[in-house]
């Protein structure tokens, strides 16, 4: 290898993040995305999905909705939200037995263009069910019917 230092760009940390995220290293995804942030290049979805989905495995809720608002507020430039944005974010909010906060972003996903798939569906379910909130449960699955 050359003496040349070379930089990362996006698509570096991208591969980055999901590699952490794979190996359910959500704290090491959070940095490298503040870093990413902190080096001024521009984050894409995809580069949140990625860091969404590494905190929704290491049951970080909070860490996931703080993500997911980066993509809906107008500092994003204009980047937004996708269904596996939400996918990721339902996900840890049921991780984290915060049923109301999952239906509530099921809810919101037609508002942004994001449709909700089975997967949405059956991860804010489930998020009923850990809360032991089974009308909602049922209500979630006459929707989908």
């Amino acid at each position: 290898v050359g003496s040349s230092r070379l930089s990362p760009d996006s698509v570096t940390f991208n591969a980055t993040i999901s590699a952490c995220e794979k190996g359910q290293q959500w704290l090491e995804s959070l940095s490298l995305f503040s870093s990413l942030e902190a080096s001024r290049l521009a984050f894409d979805v995809i580069t949140c999905n990625a860091t969404i989905s590494a905190c929704e495995k290491g049951h970080q809720w909070e860490w996931a909705l703080a993500l997911l608002s980066k993509l809906t507020w107008p500092a994003a430039g204009g980047l937004m939200p996708d269904v596996v944005s939400f996918n990721a974010t339902v996900s840890a909010c049921e991780k984290g037995e915060k049923w109301a906060r999952a239906v509530a972003l099921l809810r919101e996903m037609p508002l942004l263009a994001a449709i909700p798939n089975n997967i949405t569906y059956n991860s804010a379910i489930s998020a009923c069910a850990k809360g032991q909130h089974w009308r909602g449960a049922l209500q979630l699955l006459a929707e989908m019917q």
